[in-house]
């Protein structure tokens, strides 16, 4: 299979920089990406990926690219830069774009407490375990970009969320024990502001169309509804009317299958209780 080398966007973001800037030293030196991978000892695909700016090195790469391309601390420097950038592009069109500006937001968790939720320990657990390479200093940039997000929930106009939980949410360990004590007290506290509904589906409500993916709706002012689907690994922003609209059901389904507030509530406090740490024995 011929590989297609992707469209870059040097202009975007840091890390499209950095991709472009790899892609075009590369191609001076006339080096085919297998080449360089043998070069600077690094998989070919993992090159791929940072050319078309989809993930960035956590090693010593770019101390190699500058050794191998003889561009003094370019690649360095770049790298530095776009460790900053907490949120990669897939991202940060749901996030920079159309979160801060929706009036209101309606989100399906099905695997761990929303980004908007997270206490700063289970956002520092979560992201850990998503991103088993990084550095302390990048998981802090990411723990503080998550808890950054939430400040929008406390704007003097705050948008109207609606959260569902899936009932795995509440259960699955996420750190130790105290971490989820804390953030199930942190859910209910959430539960009493005027503008956030949280409510939980649970394992009795059976299956659904939802199951196994995130959904996310969005209402922007003087704009369509936009929804988001995620998964562990990918997101895809839908923005067709007619594929919004399943999606719009497949929500008001979740939301009628789902306990009410009150009964989610008293679910939440079960499992603070089940998450409550042991004292340990005397002796």
């Amino acid at each position: 299979m011929t590989f297609e080398a992707r469209e870059l966007s040097p202009d975007r973001s840091v890390r499209d920089l950095f991709g472009a800037e790899l892609r075009r030293h590369r191609e001076l030196a006339g080096m085919s990406l297998r080449r360089l991978a043998d070069v600077v000892n690094y998989s070919k695909s993992q090159l791929a990926r940072i050319e078309a700016a989809e993930s960035l090195p956590y090693d010593d790469l770019p101390t190699k690219l500058d050794v191998c391309f003889g561009t003094g601390e370019l690649f360095v420097r770049l790298h530095a830069l776009a460790k900053r950038e907490p949120f990669p592009r897939k991202y940060r069109r749901v996030i920079g774009e159309i979160e801060t500006r929706a009036t209101v937001i309606e989100e399906y968790a099905s695997a761990t407490i929303p980004g908007l939720l997270q206490t700063r320990k289970l956002a520092e657990e979560s992201l850990r375990f998503g991103n088993p390479h990084a550095s302390d200093a990048e998981v802090e940039s990411l723990v503080q970009a998550r808890l950054d997000r939430q400040a929008l929930l406390d704007r003097p106009k705050p948008p109207r969320c609606w959260f569902i939980l899936d009932e795995a949410v509440l259960r699955r360990p996420i750190g130790e024990p105290e971490v989820m004590h804390q953030q199930m007290a942190t859910l209910i506290g959430v539960g009493t502001k005027p503008h956030l509904t949280v409510q939980v589906l649970p394992f009795a409500a059976g299956g659904h169309a939802e199951a196994g993916s995130s959904l996310m709706l969005y209402t922007l002012p003087h704009q369509s509804l936009t929804a988001y689907e995620e998964g562990s690994h990918s997101g895809t922003i839908i923005e067709n009317p007619s594929d919004v609209a399943i999606r719009r059901e497949n929500y008001d389904l979740l939301r009628a299958m789902a306990l009410s507030p009150r009964d989610s509530e008293a679910m939440i406090r079960v499992a603070m209780e089940d998450w409550t740490p042991c004292e340990p024995p005397l002796t």
